[in-house]
């Protein structure tokens, strides 16, 4: 697939190795902007995409930022959709216990192309029965042997 890519910083993603599955996404701002514990901000990235059609881009939180700093992305994965054309901009929040700056360059999360299938939505009043039936959440976890652990 074909990712095209307007930089205002200069800074195009890349795969690091071989075997990365995504590209570090980097900050592009005038001003650091600090995250106090439990805040959240929009961080510009200065990027533009054009996304091929049955392809989407998603915004993953880097797993050094989540692991020493407590920073995640506020939605989980952001979706970028192969029709948007703005900045892609990244959603942070602060869950660690220290503030943390965020500095022009900075690399903030990393983007994995992803193709997506467009589903057929069908109304119906009957669904098919199975094993697990309207068991919910944990429900496949539990066994005899373990006394209800998962």
């Amino acid at each position: 697939m074909k990712i095209k890519i307007k930089s205002e910083s200069g800074f195009i993603p890349h795969y690091e190795t071989e075997g990365s599955a995504g590209m570090d996404v980097r900050a592009f701002m005038d001003l650091p902007v600090t995250l106090m514990p439990g805040d959240r901000e929009l961080i510009p990235t200065g990027l533009f995409m054009e996304i091929e059609p049955g392809y989407e881009v998603q915004l993953r939180a880097r797993s050094g930022l989540a692991v020493k700093h407590g920073i995640a992305l506020t939605n989980g994965i952001g979706t970028i959709d192969s029709d948007y054309r703005g900045e892609v901009k990244v959603s942070l929040i602060n869950l660690g216990k220290e503030p943390f700056t965020v500095n022009n360059g900075d690399r903030i999360a990393q983007m994995v192309p992803v193709r997506c299938e467009r589903a057929v939505i069908e109304k119906t009043e009957i669904l098919s029965e199975t094993e697990r039936g309207h068991g919910g959440f944990g429900h496949t976890g539990v066994n005899d042997d373990n006394k209800g652990n998962c």
